[in-house]
């Protein structure tokens, strides 16, 4: 272990601090740390924006370029879908909702997939991208997943799961809304300068 980790880990679990590792999000006594540990702790968040971002990608081009998939009915499309878990959904009436006109309904789950995917691939408005795929995979568990037996056989509830970090945090990293954010601040401090 280098010096600095040694450092920004080293206290007594009675003080606050962490007898393995740092303690807390700015580390011992409010100082940052450093080296590798805390490279790993700031992009922690970052496989899961790219797994997530991707998935949610392609699944929106997948149902766009699916001919069947944005039909009213037939085999694999979003009408039949929605028909065969009606009755075992937790909420029937969303259900309906979307099956007084699938295709219409096929497109804005498409869309919505596709603008959140890119929303946190990009980090642009990440927690409202995180938010939305949070909703989306939210309604597809209690409609298309919620039959499963044992629930956790219904990956919709993971990818639930997977977003709520991302609502929380956001995408601090290398993302758009820092750019932003940091262009707005040097445009702010030369007003007052």
């Amino acid at each position: 272990m280098r010096h600095a980790d040694r450092m920004a880990g080293s206290g007594t679990a009675g003080s606050g601090g962490s007898v393995h590792g740092v303690g807390g999000v700015n580390g011992i006594g409010g100082q940052q740390p450093v080296g590798v540990r805390a490279t790993a702790a700031r992009y922690a968040l970052l496989p899961l924006r790219i797994f997530l971002g991707v998935t949610f990608v392609y699944a929106g081009i997948d149902k766009l370029t699916d001919s069947a998939f944005l039909s009213d009915s037939g085999t694999g499309s979003i009408g039949a879908l929605m028909r065969q878990v009606r009755d075992s959904s937790a909420l029937p009436w969303m259900v309906d909702q979307a099956l007084k006109d699938p295709t219409a309904f096929g497109y804005v789950m498409a869309y919505g997939e596709l603008a959140v995917g890119l929303g946190i691939l990009v980090g642009l408005l990440s927690r409202l991208a995180a938010f939305g795929g949070a909703l989306i995979s939210l309604s597809l568990w209690l409609t298309v997943s919620w039959q499963s037996d044992p629930y956790y056989y219904g990956n919709d509830l993971a990818y639930l799961m997977a977003w709520l970090p991302l609502v929380l945090a956001g995408a601090p990293y290398l993302s758009l809304d820092v750019a932003i954010s940091k262009r707005r601040r040097r445009q702010g401090s030369q007003l007052f300068t």
